[in-house]
């Protein structure tokens, strides 16, 4: 088995489990969150960015490593549309994070506290917009692995 499909196989597997995570976040982050449900949030959103994390170093090792070399994703339009997306991706997830930290500090003080309705409400704006743009980084993965962009 040759690096390229390894790192290959661990991209997208690493990539697939961050989406997988993203959608249990989404789930989790509705109206009448308390108790439990923070907590599996805030290891749930911690697990997010620490899989995200994953994805870029692998992402960076198959960019240097991979077949196609580095010059090929430096001058490809579709790949930097791709990086921009995952950005703001990563930007996105800021203020949910600080919120469900903020939260779970509470929730330690206060068995009994509920987030606010309309903190709720801004954190899953923020999730909402990054599905949006979730949506962006197949479209430009698949013009870029077809060629387009370069």
């Amino acid at each position: 088995m040759d690096i390229d499909l390894l790192l290959a196989i661990a991209h997208h597997l690493a990539v697939f489990t961050l989406v997988a995570l993203y959608a249990v976040e989404f789930a989790l982050l509705r109206p009448g969150l308390a108790g439990p449900r923070i907590r599996q949030l805030a290891k749930v959103d911690a697990a997010y960015g620490a899989l995200a994390g994953v994805v870029i170093v692998v992402g960076i090792i198959r960019v240097i490593f991979g077949a196609v070399g580095w010059q090929y994703y430096v001058g490809n339009h579709a790949f930097w549309g791709k990086m921009a997306a995952f950005l703001m991706m990563g930007l996105l997830t800021i203020q949910p994070t600080i919120a469900v930290r903020k939260w779970l500090k509470a929730l330690d003080a206060d068995e009994g506290y509920v987030p606010p309705a309309a903190e709720i409400a801004t954190s899953r704006r923020f999730v909402h917009i990054q599905a949006g743009v979730l949506l962006l980084i197949p479209v430009f993965a698949a013009a870029m692995a077809r060629g387009y962009g370069s």
